[in-house]
């Protein structure tokens, strides 16, 4: 027995029918939530040691390997039962829409500093901080959150193609 299937058999029957339901988005939220661990977990290991004097580069290289991590965990779990295109297509598009969700994540944080002006010296550094991590942190990791899934399970790994998938999860023995 799986670890999901342990969870979901102690899970009260209304919980159950919810998650159930809405199991790929649950998924992906975790999938979501280990990838961030990932790369803030990459980003303070290169930025305090070897790449301390380029923090910039350790966000980067932190961010391509969350970015890996989440395509296998995204693949192979999230959405298992959809997609079928070829490996390279489907990673191609799923590459495309995250590279797109970067941006997505971006506008609030823009927003906030160059239309809002929420900068120092228009407001205090504590003000600054606590905008840029409102509006980067969350409210951009919410939108980008919100785009991923829709783009992921749109383009990336549609159900139309997941036939076969779903034919080969169900032949495996468990």
């Amino acid at each position: 027995m799986t670890v999901v299937e342990t969870v979901l058999n102690r899970t009260p029957e209304p919980l159950r029918a919810v998650l159930i339901k809405h199991r790929e988005m649950l998924k992906f939220a975790l999938v979501g939530a280990t990838t961030f661990v990932v790369d803030n977990g990459v980003w303070y290991l290169l930025k305090l040691s070897v790449l301390e004097s380029k923090p910039t580069t350790a966000k980067a290289i932190a961010i391509i390997v969350a970015t890996i991590v989440s395509y296998v965990l995204n693949r192979e779990w999230s959405f298992r039962t959809r997609g079928g295109r070829e490996r390279t297509h489907e990673a191609t598009l799923f590459f495309v829409i995250s590279g797109i969700a970067v941006v997505v994540n971006l506008i609030p944080l823009y927003l906030s500093r160059y239309a809002l002006h929420l900068e120092v010296p228009h407001v205090s550094r504590l003000v600054q901080e606590v905008a840029d991590f409102a509006s980067g942190s969350i409210i951009g990791m919410l939108l980008a959150m919100v785009f991923r899934f829709w783009g992921f399970k749109k383009w990336v790994f549609p159900d139309d193609l997941g036939e076969r998938r779903r034919e080969q999860v169900t032949r495996l023995p468990r």
